[in-house]
């Protein structure tokens, strides 16, 4: 069974001697691999104890790297997706050819949230 650790735990490990962060809901314990880091240990020390999954994902890493990282993972995330997973709202135009300024105003009430699925 994969050991599932709490946000709170993630956070408490956030500097470059107890190094620990999450990419895609696993937690990976990087204090081994900070000297060995291509970027630098102070790109890993910037998203120590948090959700690294953007930064990651964004520097294009190499299957190879993504292959690597399984030897530095030690569980899983608790509970709810990290935010960068929850599924982002679109807007109403994007689902059909009437923009929001043709909609009538009484569908939008002002300081009030709808859903249109």
């Amino acid at each position: 069974m994969v050991k599932q650790i709490s946000l709170a735990e993630v956070k408490e490990h956030n500097i470059a001697s107890d190094l620990w962060v999450i990419i895609e809901n696993k937690v990976y314990d990087l204090t081994k691999f900070r000297d060995e880091h291509p970027g630098g240990e102070e790109v890993l020390v910037e998203v120590a104890g948090r959700d690294a999954t953007k930064d990651f994902d964004e520097v294009g890493h190499s299957q190879d790297a993504k292959d690597m990282m399984k030897k530095y993972c030690i569980g899983e995330l608790e509970g709810k997706p990290t935010e960068m997973e929850l599924p982002v709202s679109t807007n109403i135009a994007n689902n059909s050819n009437t923009t929001n300024a043709q909609m009538p105003n009484e569908l939008y009430p002002k300081n009030k949230c709808c859903v249109i699925s």
